[in-house]
């Protein structure tokens, strides 16, 4: 996994456009530019706020915790900015190698951007790790908001508690609610986080909005979809490798390993007859053809790898 580039660093992904760092034809006067997160406890909307203010899916979203594994950079453009979103794993107390690793990886990226949005879910009563999450942001340089998701699932009278409660937790720039899924607040918390960002020119090329490769999104869709209806251990002993993506006229044909650490874990991913696998699959598929608009062939197959979140080399392996 990489840790997000610095402004000074170079765009290196799916895009063919201009050389990032270069000034577009018509760049408004003032244009600032820059990198920013979210973070906070597991399942706290930091992946479905992503790509909710980029408008396309990039992250993955999972009901189960520390779905999001690799650091993900959306990028908004709008005339007068560049929003540089980088979607991070969240922190949590590690129980393997893997987590540890996650953890470190989320403590890099903090270092790294201009602005962090602090995400709490308004249906949730603040908890420690909230506490400990914030602790640790105040000892940053970046700008620090706190930004409070979900606010579509409570009524005024309860949110307005939270945002109380919020404003008490920290020292806050701004204190934002947002509703990913109805679109409240989106506009408002992007404006506000635009306004905290340097004077630079654009860092990414106007028509790039990710610069993570494809293999890594499509293994991410694959894994979201292989997500869907397991038991609760068997989401973080998931992992999805694409091994070959091969274009044939009009045509890609991908194939894609998923692993998981035990034998009784490949019998319930592959189900009764690859019912389940099957399912995977067509899901999966739909999520890919929209991602790289063209048909897409998808190739699965479920191998074993025992106990890969704490095996070193395992992990090398499946890209951690």
């Amino acid at each position: 996994m990489t840790a997000p580039r610095s402004a000074g660093q170079r765009a290196g992904g799916r895009s063919t456009g201009q050389a990032a760092g270069h000034r577009s034809t018509g760049q408004a006067a003032g244009y600032r530019a820059g990198f920013a997160c979210f973070v906070g406890r597991p399942n706290a909307g930091k992946s479905t706020l992503t790509n909710a203010i980029v408008g396309q899916k990039i992250a993955i979203t999972s009901n189960k915790p520390q779905t999001t594994r690799h650091v993900i950079r959306a990028v908004l453009h709008r005339p007068d900015s560049q929003l540089v979103l980088v979607d991070t794993p969240g922190l949590h107390r590690p129980r393997t190698l893997l987590g540890e690793r996650l953890n470190d990886l989320v403590r890099q990226t903090w270092s790294e951007v201009d602005v962090i949005g602090l995400c709490i879910p308004a249906d949730e009563p603040i908890g420690r790790g909230d506490r400990f999450i914030t602790g640790e942001l105040a000892e940053l340089k970046a700008k620090v908001l706190a930004v409070v998701t979900k606010t579509d699932l409570v009524d005024r009278k309860r949110l307005a508690e939270q945002l109380l409660a919020v404003s008490e937790l920290g020292d806050f720039a701004e204190v934002v609610p947002v509703s990913a899924v109805s679109g409240h607040q989106v506009d408002t918390l992007v404006d506000v986080m635009t306004g905290y960002l340097p004077s630079s020119p654009q860092l990414y090329p106007d028509d790039m909005l990710t610069d993570e490769p494809e293999q890594i999104l499509v293994a991410e869709l694959i894994r979201e979809a292989a997500l869907e209806g397991v038991r609760d251990e068997l989401p973080h002993s998931i992992a999805v490798v694409v091994e070959e993506m091969i274009p044939e006229d009009r045509l890609m044909k991908i194939y894609a390993d998923v692993y998981v650490e035990r034998s009784s874990q490949k019998a319930i991913v592959i189900g009764a007859r690859a019912s389940r696998l099957k399912d995977v699959g067509i899901r999966a598929r739909q999520q890919i053809e929209e991602l790289l608009g063209t048909r897409v062939y998808l190739d699965l197959h479920v191998r074993v790898a025992k106990d890969w979140q704490r095996d070193p080399k395992q992990l090398r392996k499946l890209g951690f």
